[in-house]
């Protein structure tokens, strides 16, 4: 990757609307999906005895499909600004994606299997098919608890709220949300985790409040002021106020 080039302003807008509008998204489909699986999640076994809500469950499933595809785009599209800050940290963020749209698929697979059950009663008794259902909606919990509800903390929180920070392609103390929001959902993640505290409780719905602000940031700022244009990455300065020099390793300016 070559620091020192700068990067025209043009090609930083272009970057920065992509990056908000898949951000906001994110919002777009997230939400309503979980909504829209309700009747399952709250009660699988009659959700499956009952004539059931087919195309609402698949249209979840359908809109966090999107979902994933938005995810990957967030970290992918800046991806080559944040390299300049640290490589290691913005590969860490798009790991972290990779992973968490990797826990969403497992939920999606679970949603469209229940609705097979619903759809094919004659495969089995009707406890049996509630159980198997109840099986595949607390697996859908579980995924929902450790993606967004642990990995997202790690991801969109502490590293891509570090790299924010260190980049200044949005203003620090917007950053600062993301550091602060990061540990809040591992923390509750664990503690939801182990029982300490109850999964979509009142103590969960308070810690991903500054989650839920930091990434709404994410979607709007970019989308609509761009990425500071004063940002060392943007000059070419190099990795968060350092510059590389041709065909040596970053240093420190005098």
């Amino acid at each position: 990757m070559n620091y020192d080039r700068p990067v025209p302003p043009a090609e930083s807008r272009r970057i920065a609307r992509t990056f908000g509008a898949l951000y906001l998204i994110t919002f777009i489909t997230s939400i309503p999906a979980l909504w829209l699986y309700q009747p399952v999640l709250d009660d699988p076994a009659g959700y499956v005895a009952g004539a059931g809500h087919d195309n609402r469950i698949l249209l979840g499933a359908f809109l966090e499909l999107l979902l994933i595809i938005a995810n990957i785009g967030t970290a992918v599209v800046v991806y080559p600004l944040l390299k300049r800050v640290s490589e290691i940290c913005a590969l860490g963020y798009v790991t972290a994606r990779l992973v968490e749209c990797t826990f969403i698929l497992v939920g999606i697979l679970t949603m469209v299997a229940v609705v097979t059950l619903q759809r094919n009663p004659s495969a089995g008794r009707d406890a049996t098919l509630g159980s198997i259902a109840y099986a595949l909606a607390a697996i859908k919990d579980w995924t929902f608890l450790l993606g967004p509800g642990f990995v997202v903390g790690v991801g969109n929180g502490l590293l891509l709220g570090y790299l924010m920070y260190r980049s200044e392609l949005v203003p620090r103390r917007m950053a600062m949300l993301g550091l602060v929001a990061g540990p809040l959902i591992c923390i509750t993640g664990v503690a939801a985790m182990f029982g300490v505290i109850q999964t979509g409780g009142p103590v969960i719905g308070i810690a991903t409040i500054p989650e839920f602000l930091w990434e709404l940031s994410l979607g709007i700022y970019p989308l609509v002021w761009g990425f500071n244009a004063a940002a060392p990455v943007l000059s070419g300065s190099g990795r968060g106020g350092f510059s590389a020099p041709q065909g040596g390793a970053a240093v420190a300016p005098a």
